[in-house]
């Protein structure tokens, strides 16, 4: 399935938020390994996510390398593309609350906030490939189940939102996003998702 525009700004804007302003995906390389993952039908959230978790490590580094290409982050989409995968093997009888004991108090113990944890995770393991007819459609429940359930953790964080709310804005835009506009929207859901999630512990696993 072809990349969008929309999607290949959202990954020079994901690149550009982690390196902190740095170029975006100009080099004839970096060209070539969006071309071979979307050859392989590898989504752009899967993509995105692997770069975060790139840029994660990196980040605990004492000397992290200077020069970064997206070729470098090509073992972090294989990992992610291994894990989906198993997910499916697994199939819905798949043990939907795993993980959920590492997730910080009072969370940990809200009945429904694990119950939406726990569809999410078998919706995820009951994803068909990007090339079935029914991919798109399921897609959107495995988001929408996502959202709902990082909607529950966000309520239970009460006034401490508000400081993660300022500091992703201001990285937003010091990655040169537009505010309101598409990627904008996508950045954001994707990387607010990520730090409700750290700050309960909740196990996304590269989703």
């Amino acid at each position: 399935m072809p990349y969008s525009r929309e999607e290949k700004d959202w990954l020079e804007r994901e690149w550009a938020f982690r390196a902190w302003g740095r170029a975006g995906l100009l080099s004839t390389e970096d060209y070539r390994q969006v071309l071979t993952w979307e050859a392989g039908s590898v989504p752009m959230d899967l993509v995105v996510a692997a770069l975060n978790v790139f840029f994660d490590r990196r980040e605990k580094r004492e000397k992290p390398r200077t020069f970064v290409a997206l070729k470098h982050i090509d073992r972090d989409v294989a990992k992610a593309m291994k894990l989906r995968e198993s997910m499916l093997r697994a199939g819905p009888e798949m043990d939907a609350g795993k993980g959920w004991d590492q997730v910080k108090a009072p969370l940990r113990e809200d009945p429904a906030a694990r119950a939406a944890f726990e569809a999410w995770q078998r919706l995820r393991a009951s994803s068909p490939s990007p090339e079935a007819a029914g991919y798109l459609a399921h897609h959107d429940q495995e988001r929408e189940a996502r959202a709902e359930m990082l909607e529950r953790a966000e309520a239970a964080l009460g006034p401490a939102a508000e400081p993660l709310r300022a500091e992703l804005r201001q990285r937003l835009l010091a990655a040169d996003m537009k505010e309101g506009g598409l990627v904008w929207k996508r950045a954001w859901n994707h990387h607010w998702g990520r730090l409700v999630a750290a700050a309960w512990a909740l196990p996304l696993e590269g989703a």
